[in-house]
């Protein structure tokens, strides 16, 4: 499988890891202290050949993640769950997971082509128990695989459905679909 645009990893091991999966060029930010210099590689890459942004499962990676996609619009994103990203040991990585895994979040985030309808609210994710409730989230952590956008809590929840253009109608859906499952 190649990938023609560049995927955005936080270090070697992760670059590593991609190259075991797929044929890409990467860009490492070389874990949180992402600075000007990389975000100027990232921008060029974007404008030049697109970029899939793929961190780790982690606070750290969604704080790198939150950075480049408010300074580089457009960008795509690929998710691995932290089961998926989990060595013997517990430690969570991009690193860690599968050859299959990697394929199938950077094929997934390849192909994202949601229709986008208007954007949704805080009441939406009240509307689907998805906040407010004890159940939200484990419901929420369902949904982000189901989604494959990955875990995120509330706020951060809404800011990405939004941010991938995931219109009402695919979310209403997604969670009927995990509400029959229960």
């Amino acid at each position: 499988m190649i990938i023609k645009e560049i995927i955005v990893v936080e270090g070697r091991d992760d670059t590593v890891a991609v190259n075991r999966a797929v044929k890409a060029d990467t860009i490492e930010t070389n874990g949180s202290a992402i600075n000007e210099e990389i975000l100027n590689k990232i921008k060029l890459a974007q404008q030049l050949r697109g970029v899939i942004v793929l961190t780790d499962p982690d606070f750290p990676g969604e704080k790198i993640r939150n950075i480049i996609s408010d300074k580089v619009p457009g960008v795509k994103h690929a998710f691995i769950n932290r089961e998926e990203a989990k060595n013997k040991r517990g430690k969570i990585g991009v690193e860690h997971a599968s050859v299959e895994t990697i394929r199938n979040a950077l094929n997934f985030a390849h192909e994202q082509k949601f229709i986008f309808d208007n954007e949704i609210t805080i009441n939406d994710l009240i509307d689907c128990g998805l906040v407010g409730v004890n159940e939200s989230k484990a419901k929420r952590e369902a949904l982000g695989i189901e989604l494959k956008i990955g875990y995120a809590n509330g706020k951060q929840l809404l800011k990405r459905l939004n941010i991938f253009h995931i219109s009402r109608e695919i979310l209403y859906n997604a969670v009927s679909q995990l509400d029959q499952e229960v």
